[in-house]
């Protein structure tokens, strides 16, 4: 392959959320662009009121097999972002297998439904500290590393177009998600005289399992108003979008191309967000 085919080649990227959906799909993207790979999840249940399974220690073996399949290495770990420690005993393991930690995927987030007044306060709870301040914790895990290594580099966030749109039935997930981008942003200016850039992605109606989760339409059928916050978008919506199409523009943000852009919020929506 050339350098065009490459263009991450020898770099190492730590991803969140890795078992399945888009953490899979920034795993093996990565890979085929060179990089080598970190992969964490919990691979276990992470909030009680969520309407889908959780991925299993079986997803995160074949994002393992995945990456593998692409010629890269992967040190993979079940960890919770809610675990700091877990997650900086993972960064130093990393470190001494890998010498250099380059790119951050912080894509691990869960959704779950109700309105704010009647949701119990650990449904909340859970939303907010796996949402963000498990964000928080890999922030403090990697950064130091990024810092002393002294080769730059990005670190993507996954926040939603729920974190810039506020939506109805899931207020608490919209909270967690506008609070990525601020973290988002202050990281980028604190980063930026390391040379390390910071920015978040706000996809929108994703084939995952979380974007496939029907108790949604359960919120619907309670409250059919609430349906016209959910606008399809400018460009043609047939279907979910796939998680590559959401890779494409982690690979791009990860890499040299996109060398100008920091502290940017970056749509991934066909338009939802202007509709």
């Amino acid at each position: 392959m050339s350098d065009t085919d490459t263009p991450l080649a020898g770099r190492v990227a730590y991803v969140t959320g890795a078992a399945r959906g888009q953490g899979r799909s920034h795993c093996v993207r990565l890979a085929r662009a060179g990089a080598d790979i970190v992969a964490l999840d919990a691979c276990a249940p992470v909030a009680e009121h969520n309407g889908y399974a959780a991925a299993t220690p079986e997803d995160l073996a074949e994002t393992v097999a995945l990456v593998e399949g692409e010629g890269r290495k992967i040190l993979a770990r079940e960890v919770d972002v809610r675990d700091a420690e877990g997650q900086r005993r993972l960064v130093a393991d990393a470190v001494e297998q890998f010498g250099r930690l380059d790119i951050v995927v912080a894509n691990a987030g869960v959704l779950n439904w109700g309105r704010l007044w009647e949701i119990p306060a650990q449904q909340w709870q859970d939303i907010i500290d796996v949402n963000l301040t498990g964000l928080f914790h890999t922030v403090q895990a990697v950064v130091p590393t990024m810092i002393e290594a002294g080769n730059g580099g990005s670190i993507i966030t996954v926040s939603s177009a729920a974190g810039i749109k506020a939506v109805p039935g899931c207020g608490h997930y919209c909270a967690s998600k506008f609070g990525v981008v601020g973290l988002t942003n202050s990281l980028a200016v604190e980063l930026g005289e390391f040379g390390i850039r910071v920015n978040s992605i706000h996809p929108y109606g994703t084939d995952t399992p979380m974007g496939n989760d029907l108790s949604m339409y359960q919120m619907f059928a309670d409250h059919p108003n609430y349906i016209h916050s959910f606008s399809p978008g400018a460009l043609p919506t047939d279907s979910l979008a796939p998680p590559d199409t959401i890779s494409d523009i982690v690979v791009w943000l990860a890499g040299d191309a996109s060398s100008l852009v920091t502290a940017a919020q970056i749509p991934a929506d066909k338009g939802y967000l202007k509709i």
